[in-house]
């Protein structure tokens, strides 16, 4: 009951702070300024549709702080250090959003220093996590910190750009992102924190639909998408099966591996698999419309995540 109520408040949250920020992204006029190179029907519909609307989900996260101290034996302390990896995710991502805005371009930070800058914000997380909590493949099979360090920065950065590529047409981000923090609820065995913090995530993925379901109101932007793919890892990490990365970011790694086959084909082949990346550009490009392609996608993630997590649940099963 308690976890339930939770939920509500914070959806209820998520959608009203969303409305108000919306009205003041729009006073401020900051709008998703599409790329020159992108889809023509994007720069007509969506270049006035305001964005960074992810800022919210970093006060409705540490909101969250309050009901996991009253409805659990968790401390204040345990409760909010797991938002150390959202937050720094999120910062990237506001700086990346905050330099499109005021140079008024689709560019922000320049590839090469946003990889830096997640490598400077994951390698030191990473570190504390493996010596002081220990990384777990799943309950019982420690990974040792030498093999640790590298796989969870490698994790990290891995998801940080991979929802960051889904978040191209509207809802599909939030709306897989809902469909992965659910899943987890349902699957596996959370402690307090990670409950809420699942709990967290869907209410943010839910309220935040209610504003960016097609045509959008708002977009999250890159504080938003780096915040939810933060969340992710951190709830794998915190939940003790860092395995559970793949199920739940299956429609992610999907759309991540379709820009880097792309980009392969093109740097060694000099053609292209797709007509463009990542692959939900393809089928815009087929002919889709944007909702055929949102809510096709969002049927394959739950499917892949629920198939891969039965597939994992046996293998866990003959590995005890």
């Amino acid at each position: 009951m308690k976890p339930a109520l939770a939920w509500i408040l914070l959806f209820i949250l998520q959608i009203w702070a969303s409305r108000h920020w919306i009205a003041m992204l729009e006073a401020l006029r900051v709008v998703q300024i599409q790329k020159s190179y992108g889809l023509q029907s994007h720069i007509q519909t969506k270049s006035t549709t305001p964005s960074m609307g992810g800022v919210v989900f970093l006060f409705i996260g540490l909101s969250s702080i309050i009901p996991v101290a009253l409805f659990s034996d968790t401390s204040l302390l345990q409760a909010a250090s797991f938002w150390i990896l959202p937050l720094g995710a999120a910062g990237i991502g506001f700086i990346d959003d905050w330099l499109k805005y005021a140079r008024k371009s689709s560019e922000g930070f320049p590839s090469l220093y946003k990889l830096t800058a997640q490598i400077l914000l994951t390698v030191p997380w990473a570190f504390w996590v493996a010596v002081s909590h220990g990384l777990f493949l799943w309950p019982g099979v420690e990974i040792p910190v030498s093999i640790a360090v590298p796989l969870l920065v490698l994790f990290s950065i891995g998801m940080l750009n991979a929802v960051n590529v889904t978040d191209g047409l509207d809802g599909l981000a939030a709306g897989a992102s809902l469909i992965s923090f659910t899943g987890m609820i349902v699957w596996l065995p959370l402690n307090p924190v990670s409950l809420y913090a699942s709990l967290t995530g869907a209410a943010i993925c839910a309220g935040f639909l209610w504003h960016n379901a097609h045509p959008a109101k708002v977009f999250m932007g890159d504080v938003g998408a780096h915040f939810l793919a933060g969340m992710l890892v951190a709830l794998c990490v915190r939940s003790g099966y860092l395995i559970a990365i793949f199920p739940l970011g299956f429609l992610f790694g999907v759309e991540i591996v379709s820009v880097a086959i792309q980009l392969v084909a093109i740097h060694f082949f000099k053609r292209k698999v797709f007509r463009m990346s990542p692959i939900h550009h393809h089928f815009e490009l087929m002919g889709w419309s944007e909702t055929q392609i949102v809510t096709r996608f969002w049927i394959l993630h739950g499917a892949g995540l629920a198939l891969l997590s039965l597939l994992l649940d046996n293998v866990l099963q003959k590995a005890v």
